[in-house]
């Protein structure tokens, strides 16, 4: 009779059926664990014995189950690893935590090392009594080893992308930014975080955005190259709005089955700009050129025009002395016209003579010259003509007129130049005042000014008034002023100008004392 309600519901033979179900189980699972070759499986009593041993840890460290069985699990540790006591320790972890998951190196048997990935689990039995460890070791040397690799490539070519001059974009088959160079970062002014994901016509002028999506998407539909494996022109758009002129190359590849488009692009404003100097200076070298062969004419000139100049003036001379005893007001007025006609013939000849001394040799003599003189006589030759269009001329001559050390004919030049300009500058001008003074510095230096109230200075010429070439005449060469610093410069003083209060514009430039002169004339 059963001792038990229970125990008549099971049948006869129950118990031996399931103790055939726990050894097939049993059996299944070494199978299992024998057949998982990639991994060193293994268990451990409470001491750290080894009591199971599987196929993947005698493949990976080396030593048979034979070998190993009933052995410490410490002499597959590095041996400066067991003088610290980390065996022990790691079982004290598991103990405590229950599982614990680490890579370190390990020794296999022929005394090799390795870098595995170990995960030791405590195991306990249905009371909580602990009944000993399982351990889980993989060899990771050859995937750390990719994977340094792997990582060190990509900081290869982060390097590369980080210091390579042009920008490079990638893009996916959509438009969408997915890598932006730190050199692409400089040139548009967005950062890279901010840029992926997004389409790339923001990178664009308005105009070229729907052209690029119509062909991208054509050729994802035909697979007709429109701009791929070319290089052209484009205009680019920076973060503030700002458009540039730029060089594109675009490339195609795949990754991941993905097709990708990557694009190097080239600023051209620098490109563009020298250019644009390039041809500035040739045709600066062109109009040298002239310069250079008026020179030599000029050069010429001036030995063949001295003769005459001083013929004409022996000749005006002459009929003046022959109308000494002159007794009418006509003929004293035509003997004063003569007389002034030989001043003038004079000094057209003393000029022509510097001028050829000046281009034959570079350099002339100065003397002490009075101020004065020179601003009276330089004001006589550029003013004719003057009073008959309306200009009206005003002189303030510092009373202190101090003599300096010029050559007179140059400085003459800058003064006839500077007047002369003032004068065409106030022919469209209803009110035409010309004022030419001079000013004693306590520097040591006389400061002379010629002011008109003409159209003033144009805003696109106030930093080059004094280049070569440089005008707002459709006549003029652009020589005038750029020679007159010139002369100034080499007299040691300084030319500039300014805009008057009241309209107009006002030339000044500085000229040195005569040598150990202090008093006025």
């Amino acid at each position: 009779m059963p001792d038990h309600p229970a125990q008549a519901a099971i049948p006869k033979g129950s118990a031996i059926i399931g103790t055939r179900s726990m050894a097939t189980s049993a059996d299944e699972l070494a199978l299992l664990i024998d057949g998982a070759t990639n991994y060193a499986i293994y268990m451990l009593d409470p001491d750290g014995l080894v009591t199971i041993w599987n196929r993947g840890a005698e493949r990976i460290k080396g030593w048979s189950a034979a070998e190993i069985v009933g052995r410490h699990f410490s002499m597959s540790y590095p041996a400066e690893d067991i003088a610290e006591g980390l065996p022990a320790a790691d079982l004290r972890r598991a103990h405590a935590e229950g599982r614990i998951e680490e890579e370190s190196w390990r020794v296999r048997k022929d005394g090799s090392e390795f870098l595995a990935n170990v995960t030791i689990t405590a195991l306990y039995d249905e009371h909580g009594a602990l009944r000993g460890f399982g351990k889980v070791v993989r060899d990771i040397t050859d995937q750390k080893s990719t994977e340094r690799a792997i990582a060190g490539r990509e900081r290869l070519l982060a390097s590369i992308l980080a210091t390579v001059p042009d920008a490079m974009v990638v893009i996916d088959d959509h438009g969408r930014i997915a890598s932006f160079s730190a050199a692409a970062e400089r040139l548009f002014g967005y950062t890279e975080a901010a840029m992926i994901g997004a389409d790339v016509t923001c990178l664009m002028q308005e105009a070229d955005r729907a052209p690029h999506d119509a062909h991208l998407a054509a050729y994802r539909a035909t697979g007709v190259r429109h701009v791929i494996g070319t290089t052209r022109s484009a205009i680019g758009r920076r973060s503030n709005g700002e458009t540039f002129a730029m060089e594109l190359a675009v490339g195609e590849t795949s990754s991941g089955g993905q097709r990708i488009f990557t694009g190097f692009i080239r600023d051209l404003t620098q490109r563009n700009l020298a250019e644009r100097q390039v041809q500035d200076l040739q045709s600066d070298l062109i109009h040298l050129s002239r310069i250079s062969a008026m020179g030599t004419m000029a050069s010429t000139l001036a030995h063949e025009l001295n003769q005459p100049l001083t013929a004409i003036a022996n000749y005006v001379e002459t009929t003046r002395d022959m109308l000494r005893d002159a007794g009418t007001p006509e003929l004293v007025i035509i003997r004063d016209a003569l007389t002034l006609a030989a001043a003038q013939s004079l000094r057209a000849g003393d000029i022509v003579r510097r001028l050829r001394a000046f281009v034959a040799h570079g350099e002339v003599g100065r003397a002490p010259e009075s101020l004065v003189a020179l601003v009276e006589d330089a004001a006589g030759l550029a003013l004719i003509g003057a009073h008959e269009a309306g200009v009206c001329v005003t002189m303030n001559l510092d009373t202190a007129a101090f003599r300096v050390q010029v050559d007179r004919i140059q400085i003459e030049q800058v003064l006839v130049n500077l007047i002369r300009n003032a004068v065409q500058a106030m022919q469209a001008c209803a009110s035409r005042v010309l004022t030419i003074s001079t000013l004693w510095e306590s520097s040591g230096m006389v400061q002379v000014t010629v002011a008109d109230t003409g159209h003033g200075i144009a805003a696109d010429m106030v930093d080059r008034l004094f280049q070569a070439f440089a005008t707002t005449r459709q006549e003029g060469m652009g020589l005038g002023l750029s020679i007159c610093r010139t002369i100034v410069e080499a007299h040691g003083g300084r030319i500039w100008a300014t805009v008057n209060p009241g309209g107009g514009a006002a030339f000044h430039f500085t000229l040195e004392l005569a040598v150990g002169d202090g008093t006025p004339l």
